[in-house]
């Protein structure tokens, strides 16, 4: 990685922060006496009342947060890519029912336990295909990033923690496999199209083996782009998650003024 890159994706974090931090703070501060506000409207569930009104102000207010910042992550990743790929949340293409019947077929395998998902499992899947049962499809994706210089693509499903039930697990797998057919029918290879679940952190601990069963039971383990080789990917460096995770630290302080603000209002001494 340059410099002048690395200089361009710690600008990126600081601007993501600092806007955050801004609107995050102005969204609250200006719903202050609005019953229906998202603070003011989660204040009474007496059960929670009952434990005292700091524990009643930060259980409402960490449900907004851990939203909006995953938000936030979410779309400072796709600014950060931008740098280093072509960027599209979407596909559109022909996608065949034999094709879909396959899918369904391997996703009843891996619920029931019968198969142990690999990615040979959908290796050479556009085979499956007549003519008369394709149909036109266009498939939102979180992110489609396209390598210009190596030619590989990327689709990728994001989830900030990656905690996942069964049924929802099934259903980004499904997407993923769906687009990746869509993809490799309109270009006419499977050969550089590569399908990934990603999250921001590791709910585990970074370094740590992800061992999230539900998420495990749909996609295999070389299918999971986890905290660092998340963006790492996105940065295209093997050490894009340290400038990330630096400068996001060196600039948190933005955050931290912008919840103390909030709390001031919501709890004045």
């Amino acid at each position: 990685m340059t410099i002048e890159n690395e200089k361009a994706i710690r600008a990126i974090v600081r601007s993501s922060v600092k806007t955050f931090a801004g609107a995050f703070a102005e969204k609250h501060l200006s719903q202050v006496d609005n019953e229906d506000g998202i603070i003011n409207s989660k204040i009474h569930n007496v059960f929670i009342a009952a434990l005292g009104s700091e524990i009643q102000y930060y259980s409402a207010l960490c449900r907004s947060l851990d939203s909006s910042l995953g938000n936030m992550l979410e779309a400072m990743a796709i600014s950060i890519a931008e740098m280093h790929y072509h960027v599209t949340q979407q596909v559109e293409g022909d996608l065949y029912q034999e094709q879909t019947d396959y899918i369904a077929e391997l996703l009843e395998q891996y619920k029931n336990n019968d198969r142990k998902p690999i990615k040979a499992d959908y290796i050479g899947i556009t085979k499956k295909c007549n003519e008369g049962s394709k149909k036109n499809k266009r498939h939102v994706s979180d992110y489609y990033l396209y390598d210009e210089q190596t030619g590989m693509h990327y689709l990728i499903e994001f989830k900030i923690g990656g905690d996942l039930d069964n049924k929802k697990s099934r259903s980004e797998k499904e997407a993923l496999l769906e687009q990746y057919c869509i993809l490799a029918n309109t270009l006419g290879s499977e050969d550089k199209i590569k399908i990934y679940f990603a999250t921001a952190y590791n709910r585990y601990g970074e370094g740590r083996p992800w061992t999230q069963g539900r998420v495990l039971q749909f996609f295999a383990k070389d299918e999971l782009l986890i905290s660092a080789d998340f963006w790492n990917l996105v940065c295209k460096s093997d050490k894009g998650y340290e400038i990330v995770l630096d400068e996001y630290r060196k600039s948190a302080s933005v955050i931290v003024d912008a919840l103390n603000d909030i709390k001031d209002t919501y709890l004045p001494n």
